[in-house]
């Protein structure tokens, strides 16, 4: 069977209930958008190749829960990825202010050479704005990371996003690119990493359907 991509990384989406991770991760996977809102259980996750400098970039996107109460189960995936979407909604200023708790998670639980992108989603409400996109390019300044506002309802810079991360992960971990080089059957597998990690509560992780 002929080798379907070189290399593996694992991108996480991080932030708030309801700012819009899984539709995010639905319309760069998919090119799905359903407004409807059904919170994230736990953890899910979906996968989609890439081709970066002539090199087949397989990633594998997991869309966290931002309920407090799945935040234990969360953290237990931040060690295992490359890459970070810190993502909040420019409707909700709460939701801004919050990634900078989220920013302390990845610092404290995360590898040190996590690759991290702000995300302002929903670019498309502007009447309902409550950050501004000065305010986001200064808190992504403020932390080293680069900054888009995206909107999943338009495809308004998903693919751009997604790929810039990918960009960066790759960049990153170029010396250590044999160790991440991957076979078909070395994918990460949900269940495999459950079980590695303790996790033996049903509800904790799933995947699911498009749906907001």
């Amino acid at each position: 069977m002929a080798k379907q991509y070189d290399v593996l990384f694992r991108l996480l989406l991080l932030g708030d209930s309801g700012v819009g991770k899984t539709c995010l991760l639905c319309r760069f996977t998919d090119n799905e958008f359903h407004p409807s809102h059904i919170s994230t259980i736990g953890v899910d996750f979906k996968m989609k190749t890439l081709e970066i400098d002539g090199i087949k970039v397989r990633i594998q996107i997991w869309d966290t829960a931002g309920q407090e109460r799945y935040q234990t189960i969360t953290k237990q995936y931040y060690r295992r990825a490359q890459g970070i979407f810190l993502v909040y909604d420019i409707t909700s200023e709460r939701s801004f202010q919050h990634i900078m708790k989220w920013a302390s998670d990845v610092d404290e639980y995360a590898p040190d050479n996590i690759q991290k992108i702000l995300i302002g989603n929903k670019s498309d409400e502007e009447e309902k704005r409550q950050v501004a996109t000065e305010q986001g390019n200064k808190l992504a300044k403020d932390y080293g990371m680069d900054f888009f506002e995206t909107s999943a309802s338009t495809n308004y810079n998903i693919t751009e996003s997604f790929t810039r991360l990918a960009e960066q992960v790759l960049a990153a971990n170029k010396k250590d690119l044999d160790l991440l080089r991957a076979s078909v059957t070395d994918e990460l597998n949900l269940a495999a990493l459950e079980e590695e990690e303790g996790i033996t509560d049903g509800a904790a992780a799933s995947q699911k359907g498009c749906w907001c």
